[in-house]
């Protein structure tokens, strides 16, 4: 069981303060735990945006522009930015007043100006605050992005309320070393920032992977989140890991996506225009004309083992109402997604890889990759030891036992078949493309370091590709696809960049193969990455170590494993 260090009450605003450093309203929006609003900088003026499933900023804009200007009307810039706060010259501020508004007030005695634009194109709208009016203004969003005002003098109080919110999540933020304790404040603001409710499941709290363009509950997402979150909130982390687990399909399939609008378990739950897109096109052994099974990889029990380490407070019925889910998704691994009936699952569709550009799906489907395989190995190595300790339904307790034997049976069976597609002569797993080799050598073919159970000679190629320059020895490692591999492209998804959770999954990867302090150095660089490029963005340029053009800011799961190695190394140290 691992002991939770967390900021407390005590040095909350300071953690709040070094977050903000990192607040440039561009990267890192304005926004609330709980909220769907974004706040953003263009030029010295605001935009104001909702954040929603499967839209664009530009599709979500409430308030095109919104400037605070001095009393003879000119343009006040942003002075600073702290979690509660946006502060413009030396006396007007900005904060929310609950989830779905915001206010903007003057100091006593102050007057502003305060100017906004609806819609692109329209004449601006002027309030006047401070003086002989209210020294506030406040505006409240509706679910149709209509923005109404009212004046009001209780902006003090609304920036309070804010304050309190963010202290009392940065209370939480975990301990780690001096060095790393700037950027797990950030981190933490992330996740916290992260946070929306989903209103179809009532006050469940979903922290998204990014409310600017990933905004619901990705199952992959979820697991990685929630191992970062269990540090300092472990309740919430095991609610990112039940809304992930709530909605498995009849077989047991668990959804790739947990929306605001519903789930995301097959290619007939979106729209009809990309159905067709998602078919099997090309598969050897799939019916064209059938819906696509969409989940991600099976990494739920290694995620809830984490999880029930740093959470004293999880209940046993909890925990093996988990474990029961669990157990029916892997089972409908093997029984619905061995596509080939050799006993190796592939991957049906790109989208349940999590790796979705990888030119390991350049080819036709279904895609055998090792890193499937080695996720389920995993989990069910990982599953044998959840019901030992607490047991699963519907096995009474006597047959506790005989699950855990039958789950380390299943994941020797797993192992023999992954080690059919070792090739000793390149020094890597292959990936198939319906039945016929793929000669991408990409960062899946690393991942069976995490079962923890390959032949020493297989693991010492491995091992020796990471310190290869031709192959995956990049200046901030570790690329997704090798140096000397034609697809290697630094700034593209899945191809070239750096991911802090593929690097996070081989850390433990070496530490579970007999090789620790190698795990110790790339935990290093990884967190060194994520300061280097100035926070935890989506994916990294392997050669500059800077945030590729494309990769999403302010990112979850980077946030989160941040946190999680962190600890770690701060732990060990």
């Amino acid at each position: 069981m691992s002991t939770r260090r967390v900021v407390g009450r005590a040095d909350a605003a300071s953690a709040a303060e070094h977050a903000g450093a990192h607040l440039d309203l561009v990267g890192a929006p304005f926004t609330l735990p709980r909220s769907r609003i974004l706040i953003l900088r263009d030029g010295d003026r605001l935009r104001v945006h909702t954040s929603e499933y499967e839209r664009s900023l530009a599709e979500c804009v409430a308030m095109d522009a919104l400037e605070m200007c001095d009393a003879a009307g000119v343009t006040m810039p942003v002075t600073r930015v702290l979690p509660h706060a946006i502060e413009f010259g030396e006396s007007v501020t900005l904060t929310f007043a609950g989830p779905s508004a915001w206010s903007v007030g003057v100091g006593s005695g102050d007057r502003a100006l305060v100017r906004w634009t609806r819609r692109a194109g329209e004449e601006p709208e002027e309030l006047p605050i401070g003086g002989r009016h209210p020294a506030s203004v406040m505006f409240r969003l509706d679910r149709s992005r209509e923005v109404e005002f009212t004046r009001s003098d209780d902006h003090a109080e609304h920036l309070e309320a804010t304050r309190q919110v963010w202290l009392d999540w940065f209370a939480t933020c975990p301990i780690v070393r001096p060095g790393l304790q700037d950027m797990a404040a950030f981190c933490w603001w992330v996740l916290g920032a992260n946070i929306v409710e989903l209103p179809q499941l009532g006050d469940a709290r979903a922290v998204v992977p990014s409310k600017i363009g990933y905004v619901g509950l990705w199952q992959w997402d979820a697991y990685f989140i929630a191992v970062g979150l269990r540090h300092g909130d472990p309740e919430l982390a095991r609610e990112q890991l039940d809304l992930a687990l709530r909605f498995p399909t009849a077989e047991g399939q668990l959804p790739d996506v947990v929306h605001e609008e519903g789930v995301l378990a097959s290619s007939d739950d979106l729209p009809a225009a990309d159905r067709e897109t998602l078919r099997r096109a090309g598969s050897a052994v799939a019916d064209p004309s059938a819906p696509v099974p969409l989940t991600k990889p099976p990494l739920a029990a290694w995620a809830l083992r984490k999880v029930l380490e740093a959470d004293r407070d999880a209940s046993a019925d909890w925990a093996r109402r988990m474990i029961a889910t669990i157990r029916r998704s892997q089972d409908w691994w093997f029984t619905h997604s061995d596509l080939d009936g050799d006993g190796l699952p592939e991957y049906g569709h790109p989208y349940s890889s999590g790796l979705d550009d990888s030119p390991v799906f350049d080819g036709p489907l279904p895609t055998t990759t090792p890193d499937l395989a080695a996720y389920l190995i995993r989990q069910d190595l990982e599953l044998a030891a959840l019901v030992e300790r607490w047991g699963a339904e519907p096995e009474p307790a006597a047959g506790r036992a005989a699950a855990a034997s039958a789950h380390r049976e299943r994941a020797r069976r797993t192992l023999e078949c992954l080690l059919t597609l070792w090739d000793e002569p390149s020094g890597r797993f292959r990936s198939l493309a319906a039945g016929a080799p793929i000669e991408s050598d990409t960062i899946v073919g690393l991942m069976p370091l995490l079962t923890g159970e390959l032949p020493e000679t297989v693991v010492d190629v491995l091992v020796a590709a990471l310190d290869d320059p031709d192959r995956f020895a990049t200046p901030w490692p570790i690329p997704t696809v090798a140096v000397g591999d034609p697809d290697h492209t630094p700034q593209r998804m899945w191809r070239g960049p750096v991911w802090v959770n593929t690097n996070a999954l081989i850390v433990e990867g070496l530490e579970r193969s007999g090789h620790s302090d190698r795990a110790r150095r790339l935990a290093e660089r990884t967190v060194e990455l994520v300061m280097h490029a100035g926070g935890p963005h989506e994916y990294f340029d392997p050669y500059t170590g800077e945030r590729a053009a494309s990769a999403t800011t302010a990112f979850g799961w980077s946030a989160a494993l941040f946190i999680d190695l962190a600890v770690a190394l701060s732990h060990d140290a």
